[in-house]
């Protein structure tokens, strides 16, 4: 089932299959863990944005334009990133076309605050917004 960014929220599994354009990317990659390269983008789809974390060879094969279907996905917390959505261990990112989605930049739910649930701890609640738009990437003027 395809979900809609706006309705994603930060979880500890890989369940988020959904579709979006990329917009912009880091344009140096970073080495992570183990030597691995990893970038940040910026996605999104009609609903919202979101940073996206691209690790070893998807950063060089996604660029802005691209729309990727991402399938078993997860969004949480990265140290030193805020939140990012990924494909992670068991998540698959894969192109399905260029330039042809209708988007919005905002809300950038990478840009909200969220708080756990206190009736379901395992659950992540919107408790603010930080900033409507990317800080990584700033709209143009």
């Amino acid at each position: 089932m395809h979900v809609f960014l706006k309705d994603i929220a930060p979880a500890a599994q890989n369940n988020i299959n959904t579709r979006f354009i990329i917009l912009d990317k880091a344009r140096s990659p970073a080495a992570g863990a183990g030597g691995i390269k990893s970038c940040i983008a910026l996605a999104a789809d009609e609903t919202a944005a979101v940073h996206i974390q691209l690790w070893g060879d998807e950063c060089e094969a996604f660029e802005a334009g691209d729309i990727v279907k991402l399938t078993n996905g997860i969004f949480s917390y990265v140290r030193n990133s805020g939140l990012l959505l990924r494909a992670g261990k068991r998540g698959k990112m894969e192109k399905m076309g260029e330039f042809t989605v209708a988007f919005v930049e905002t809300p950038n739910v990478s840009e909200i605050q969220w708080s756990p649930d206190p009736e379901n701890p395992k659950r992540y609640i919107q408790n603010g917004v930080v900033s409507a738009y990317s800080r990584i990437f700033p709209p143009l003027p």
